[in-house]
C-alpha cells in the first residue's frame, strides 16, 4: 500500500507541473507541447500503463486491508470515541478514496479518452512549423461548464484529505519512522497535501473565469 500510495504521489508531482504550464498564459504552447510528450515518448507511455496498474493495485490493497480489518475485529467495540487517537479524514479514507475514483473517471473521459482512443475534436495546432493535438482547447472546453468545474474544485478537497494521511502514512507503512527525519516527512506531507491539490483546482477556475486564455 505504501509502494503505490508513493508512487502515486510522483505521479500527482509530474501530471501536475505539466499542467501548470498553463498558467504562463501564452495561449497554451508550452502545455501543448509538453503534452505531446507525454502523449508520444515511448517511456512515458509504457509508465502509463504502469500508472493504471498501479491505481487499480491500490484499489485492491485498500478494499483487502479492510477486509482484513473486519475480519481480525468481527465485533465491533461498543464505545468508538475515533477523535481520541485520529483525525476524521483518517478514519474516512475509504470514502475520500471513492470519490477520488468517481472523480478520476469523469477525468480520463474529458481527456484520456479524448486524446489517446477518439481524438481531439479540434483542428491540429500548428507551432514553430509542427502539428500538435490542441488539447488545451479541449480543456477550454471543458472547463466553460461551471458544474464541471465545481466538481473538479470539490474533487480536490478530497485528494488533498486523502493526501494529508496517505503521504505520512505510505512511508510509515514502509518503516521509514525515525526521530531524525518523520518531522520533516510531516511537513513535507502537510504542504504536499495543500499545494498540489490547490494547483489542480486552480486550473478550472483559472480557465472558467479567463485568468488563462
Amino acid at each position: 500500500m505504501g509502494i503505490t500510495g508513493i508512487f502515486l504521489i510522483t505521479f500527482l508531482i509530474v501530471h501536475c507541473g505539466v499542467n501548470a504550464l498553463i498558467f504562463f498564459n501564452d495561449g497554451g504552447i508550452l502545455f501543448t507541447k509538453a503534452a505531446h510528450f507525454m502523449g508520444t515518448n515511448w517511456l512515458i507511455r509504457t509508465m502509463e500503463i504502469v500508472l493504471f496498474a498501479g491505481i487499480i493495485w491500490h484499489i485492491v490493497q485498500a478494499l483487502v486491508l479492510t477486509l482484513q480489518n473486519q475480519k481480525a475485529r468481527p465485533v465491533q467495540y461498543a464505545v468508538v470515541n475515533g477523535t481520541a487517537n485520529s483525525k476524521w479524514y483518517s478514519r474516512w479514507m475509504g470514502l475520500l478514496g471513492t470519490l477520488i475514483l468517481i472523480f478520476l473517471i469523469l477525468h480520463l473521459n474529458h481527456f484520456w479518452v479524448d486524446s489517446r482512443i477518439t481524438g481531439i475534436d479540434h483542428p491540429p495546432i500548428i507551432i514553430e512549423g509542427h502539428e500538435y493535438d490542441n488539447l488545451y482547447a479541449e480543456m477550454k472546453d471543458v472547463f466553460e461548464n461551471p458544474i464541471v468545474v465545481i466538481i473538479y474544485v470539490l474533487a480536490m478537497f478530497s485528494l488533498a484529505y486523502h493526501l494529508l494521511h496517505g503521504f505520512q502514512s505510505a512511508f510509515q507503512s514502509l518503516g521509514l519512522n525515525h526521530k531524525k527525519y518523520t518531522s520533516l516527512i510531516k511537513a513535507v506531507g502537510f504542504w504536499f497535501s495543500i499545494i498540489v491539490p490547490f494547483v489542480f483546482a486552480l486550473m478550472p477556475i483559472a480557465m472558467y473565469l479567463g485568468f488563462v486564455k
